[in-house]
């Protein structure tokens, strides 16, 4: 067996522990800043250009050093924060963040607000307020507290009930437990048409919605100026076909939807989402329960709306057309008379 010196052990001993203290110790130029409420931490100090050019493993090298550095920058400063026990003495340790300071970007716009319903507004017009109630409520015939509304509620469900009371107004022969199913029936149907009507209304207040105009200044971006120019493009007849085209713009004339309308899959593709979607067209054939388009059924309210509107005021002129000739009529008569 070889003899180990002492001086290499007290060495390779040394490079450790430097080792070890350079793992936590960090040194930079220009303190970073640090948004601890985000867990952000910001960099100001310019990288090495010449280890940055091209692509390689001395670029990877330094790119992970360099977010290592920082990220144990950001954890000394989490560990600086005040921190409590978590569920008692024996809990995890955990510390309060403060208030972020940064504002990060949304990912997607803020979403628009619904419009109100025809109850919402009524309410609103006569100050009427919801007034909170509680989910719980007492049952006399099961002695317990049950749900208000949905399964196993308080009073239970009437169309279900083995006994039913038959009104004075009524017909003795007529049968209440079919009459209670027909009115549970209409109430779902009378909802179901509220809802819809509903969605029709949001969908047409959507539709009004006049678009951001652009700025008059000069200051669109490109997504805009491009959107301006292929709307102004698709507005003609033959759908920009005959338009002269600018001289960086494609040969193919572009479609109304911006070229999103007909997608093909590729036929080597992704086999996980084809099992899926393949999967989910199964699934809906064989439930019971039709799928609900909405679109369709917004379609086909606006048209049935307009329908009713167009019919009524064509009845309205009708009937004026009506009186003013039974007026000249009259009119006619009288000056006969006094003649």
């Amino acid at each position: 067996m070889a003899a180990v010196r002492v001086e290499e052990v007290l060495s390779a001993a040394e490079e450790q522990e430097a080792e070890k203290r350079r793992s936590v110790v960090v040194e930079k130029e220009l303190e970073l800043e640090f948004d601890l409420g985000n867990l952000l931490a910001l960099d100001r100090n310019p990288p090495p250009a010449a280890a940055l050019r091209g692509a390689g493993p001395r670029r990877e090298a330094l790119l992970r050093a360099l977010a290592r550095d920082n990220t144990q920058l950001l954890v000394a400063q989490l560990w600086e924060l005040p921190a409590e026990r978590a569920g008692g003495a024996g809990g995890p340790l955990v510390a309060r963040l403060p208030e972020p300071t940064f504002r990060l970007p949304r990912e997607k716009p803020p979403p628009r607000p619904r419009p109100p319903t025809r109850w919402e507004q009524f309410a609103r017009l006569k100050g009427i307020r919801p007034r909170k109630k509680t989910s719980l409520v007492w049952d006399e015939q099961a002695k317990e507290w049950r749900r208000r509304w949905g399964y196993k509620r308080a009073g239970g469900d009437p169309a279900r009930a083995w006994l039913a009371e038959v009104p004075a107004n009524a017909d003795p022969e007529e049968d209440q437990f079919a009459r209670l199913r027909r009115e549970k029936r209409e109430r779902v149907a009378r909802n179901e048409l509220n809802r819809l009507r509903n969605l029709a209304r949001a969908h047409r207040a959507g539709t009004t919605v006049p678009a951001a105009p652009l700025h008059p200044t000069g200051h669109q971006s490109r997504e805009e100026l491009g959107h301006v120019a292929r709307v102004a493009r698709v507005s003609t007849a033959s759908l920009g076909r005959f338009q002269p085209r600018l001289p960086k713009e494609s040969a193919e004339p572009p479609s109304r939807s911006g070229g999103r309308k007909r997608r093909f899959e590729p036929l080597l593709g992704n086999l996980a989402a084809e099992r899926s979607r393949q999967l989910e067209m199964l699934r809906d054939m064989g439930s019971k329960k039709p799928v609900l388009d909405i679109t369709r059924a917004v379609n086909k309210q606006l048209r049935q709306e307009e329908a009713e509107a167009a019919a009524a005021k064509g009845k309205k002129k009708q009937s004026q057309r009506g009186k003013r000739g039974r007026r000249q009529q009259r009119v006619g008569r009288s000056g006969k008379k006094s003649g």
